[in-house]
C-alpha cells in the first residue's frame, strides 16, 4: 500500500517516519519550501521535527499534484485547512486517514464531516490517540485507534501503518474517535490554566474527570460510543494533553493561567493550538445540542479576557449536582 502525507509538520514527519519504517516509500507533502528542501536532502525536519534522522524513503514534496495515484492519504494539515487542502489535492476514491483533531470553524462539522463534503467518493477513515510526535518519531511505544466504518479497509490500513512500537486498535466508531481528540484539546488549554495559576494538582485531577465527562456527554449526543470515549482516543488522550507542556495546548492554557492574553500568546506560535480553534465552535455545538459544557465555556471565557479569578469562582459557585449527572 503506498502512503502519502499530507502535512509537513511535527506530526505529519512523524506519521511518515513510522509509515517508512522497514524501508517503505512515503510520500510527504509540507507547504514550507525549507521543510520539503530539508527532508530531501538532510533527511531532518528542522523547522517541526529537529534531531530525528529520517528514513531516506520519504520524499517531500511541494506538489500536492504528486499525491495523485497512492492507495491512502494520511490527512495531517490543521483542521481549520483540511477543507482547502482537500479540495486543492487529487483525492478521487483515495481513502483518507484524517489524523486532524479539531471542529471547523462556522460550518461545525467535524474533521471527518469536512472530508465526506470535500471528497465524497474518499472513504473515511481516523487515527487518533496518545501521541506526541517527538516521541512516535523516536520509536516508543505508543498506542492509537484507527476507526473506519469497513472493517476491511482498517484492517488493510493498520497493517500498512502498524510498527513493532506503534500499536494500533481498530474501532467502526468514526464519529467517538473524532470527538475525542477534538475535545480534549479545549480541555488540555484548561488544565494548562490550572498549572499556570498555581492552582494545584488536586484542581487539574479534579478538571480532567469532570472534562472527561463533558466531553462524554457530548460524544454520545453526538453519536459516539462510551467505549470509544474511554479509550485511547477519548480518555487516553485527554490525560496525554492535560499533563505536559509538550502538548501545544496545555502549554496554550499555562500562559493564559499566567495572565497573558490569548492574542499575544496565538501571535507568538509558529504551530497551532487547535483548541483555541475549536472551543467557541465547540461552545455554539453544545448550546446546540443542549449539552452542558461549563470547562469549555470557562475556556472561551478565558480566550476572551475574563480574568482566571473569576472564572474559577463561578466554576466552584455552580449549585451542587450527582457527580453521574
Amino acid at each position: 500500500m503506498r502512503i502519502a502525507v499530507i502535512g509537513g509538520g511535527a506530526w505529519g514527519t512523524a506519521l511518515a517516519q513510522v509509515a517508512a519504517r522497514g524501508g517503505q516509500p512515503v510520500t510527504l507533502w509540507a507547504r514550507e519550501p525549507e521543510v520539503v528542501e530539508g527532508v530531501n536532502v538532510n533527511h531532518e525536519n528542522r523547522a517541526f521535527l529537529a534531531g530525528v534522522a529520517l528514513s531516506p524513503t520519504i520524499r517531500a514534496t511541494g506538489d500536492l499534484a504528486d499525491l495523485a495515484g497512492h492507495d491512502a492519504l494520511l490527512v495531517v494539515a490543521p483542521a481549520q485547512h483540511v477543507r482547502a487542502v482537500l479540495g486543492a489535492a487529487p483525492v478521487g476514491s483515495t481513502p483518507l486517514v484524517l489524523c486532524a483533531k479539531g471542529i471547523e470553524t462556522g460550518s461545525r462539522l467535524l474533521v471527518g464531516e469536512v472530508a465526506q463534503q470535500v471528497a465524497p467518493a474518499a472513504p473515511i477513515a481516523v487515527l487518533s490517540g496518545p501521541t506526541f510526535a517527538h516521541e512516535v518519531a523516536a520509536g516508543k511505544p505508543t498506542a492509537v485507534t484507527l476507526a473506519c466504518e469497513d472493517e476491511d479497509l482498517r484492517n488493510r490500513l493498520a497493517e500498512r501503518i502498524v510498527d513493532p512500537a506503534f500499536r494500533v486498535y481498530g474501532s467502526a466508531d468514526v464519529i467517538g474517535a473524532e470527538i475525542g481528540g477534538a475535545v480534549k484539546n479545549v480541555l488540555a488549554i484548561a488544565c494548562g490554566v490550572v498549572e499556570g495559576a498555581g492552582l494545584g494538582l488536586n484542581a487539574r485531577a479534579a478538571l480532567i474527570a469532570r472534562g472527561f465527562a463533558e466531553m462524554t456527554r457530548f460524544g454520545l449526543a453526538r453519536g459516539g460510543q462510551a467505549e470509544t470515549l474511554t479509550g485511547l482516543s477519548g480518555l487516553g488522550d485527554l490525560v496525554l494533553t492535560c499533563s505536559s507542556t509538550n502538548s501545544r495546548n496545555f502549554s496554550l492554557g499555562v500562559g493564559l493561567g499566567q495572565g497573558r492574553s490569548a492574542a499575544a500568546l496565538l501571535a507568538d506560535r509558529k504551530t497551532v493550538a487547535e483548541g483555541a480553534h475549536t472551543a467557541p465552535v465547540l461552545r455554539e455545538a453544545a448550546r446546540a445540542a443542549s449539552v452542558d459544557m461549563p470547562v469549555v465555556e470557562a475556556v472561551n471565557a478565558l480566550l476572551e479576557g475574563v480574568p482566571v479569578r473569576q472564572i474559577v469562582e463561578a466554576l466552584l459557585s455552580r449549585p451542587l449536582r450527582e457527580e453521574a449527572q
